[in-house]
């Protein structure tokens, strides 16, 4: 689908969090979060921006390892610091459970980010095991039963990315059956929708922030279809069939992925073109999955956040 010229391209990019939306511009960083007596509370909050104070980590591939470090340690705080303030009613004592009072007890405000940890880390060895090595166990079992597809690595890497993209599409689709995670897709699709409309110029408005549509090339879904296709195009060079030693290599390589996958991001979050269209096209599709139609309260929240990180003079333009 060809996209619109907007009448500015802008850096700022956001994430969309639990009831709220972080909002990142070039001089600042806002957490927005939709209380539970309906309020919107807003709160800065300092990204690591390693590449603004090392220019060596502001080089082309590197850069995109550095800024992704950045996006999820940032991220990470967005994410606490949004459940801190959805659970910020104070538990009556009597209702809490045992556990509940053990955790209390010994962990206090710090048990939230020790939960989140603990989970987060978990989420990176089951995906780790799930898309790494998962995909080249099977293939090995199909090529033990079907000799030819040892023939050349095509096979091999292709059908190994394809089942990555398939796992991955399907738990993006499992994701969205949990009504929270549901809620949270709706919030991003109104980072999206209000990003666009600041890029076309209008009134930040519910209205018209209504209006925009809520694919955008410069997703974290697009990044994360730009890697997995990436990653097809590396696998054609590792020789390894060994399940352990062929996943530990593309894991090696994940900086390169990363890297690379970034620099495209940018020239097509940059340039509108043939080109930018077509290598858009795949992460544009998926993220009919995870953007959905916001309420207008959603766009609300993502209006506050947005405002509240605009520079003055203009700094955010890129194009």
């Amino acid at each position: 689908m060809k996209r619109e010229k907007t009448k500015l391209i802008t850096s700022i990019g956001g994430q969309a969090l639990m009831e709220g939306i972080m909002m990142r511009g070039p001089k600042k960083t806002t957490v927005a979060v939709r209380k539970s007596d309906g309020t919107i509370e807003l709160e800065e909050i300092q990204p690591l921006d390693w590449s603004k104070k090392h220019k060596i980590l502001g080089l082309p591939i590197i850069r995109g390892v550095v800024n992704m470090i950045d996006s999820l340690v940032t991220g990470m705080k967005a994410l606490t610091m949004s459940a801190d303030k959805m659970l910020d009613e104070e538990v009556e004592e009597e209702e809490m459970s045992k556990f509940d009072k053990w955790v209390d007890k010994h962990f206090g405000e710090k048990a939230v980010n020790i939960i989140m940890g603990i989970a987060m880390f978990i989420a990176v060895v089951f995906c780790v095991a799930v898309f790494f090595y998962v995909p080249t166990w099977i293939f090995n079992l199909l090529a033990s039963a079907f000799p030819f597809l040892n023939d050349t690595m095509i096979w091999r890497s292709a059908t190994e990315g394809i089942m990555r993209i398939a796992l991955f599409l399907v738990y993006m689709v499992f994701c969205t059956a949990n009504k929270d995670v549901k809620r949270v897709f709706q919030y991003h699709g109104a980072e999206h929708k209000t990003i666009f409309c600041y890029e076309y110029g209008l009134d930040l408005t519910v209205e018209n922030v209504r209006k925009q549509r809520r694919f955008h090339p410069r997703c974290g879904t697009s990044f994360l279809v730009i890697m997995l296709i990436i990653g097809i195009i590396i696998g054609l060079f590792i020789p390894f069939t060994d399940v352990w030693l062929r996943s530990s290599v593309k894991i090696l390589l994940l900086p390169l992925t990363v890297g690379v996958g970034y620099e495209i991001i940018k020239i097509c979050g940059r340039h509108d073109n043939l080109f930018t269209r077509i290598i858009s096209a795949p992460g544009m599709w998926v993220q009919h999955i995870t953007t959905k139609e916001p309420k207008d309260d959603m766009i609300e929240v993502a209006i506050a956040a947005m405002k509240d990180v605009i520079p003055e003079n203009g700094e955010d333009r890129i194009g």
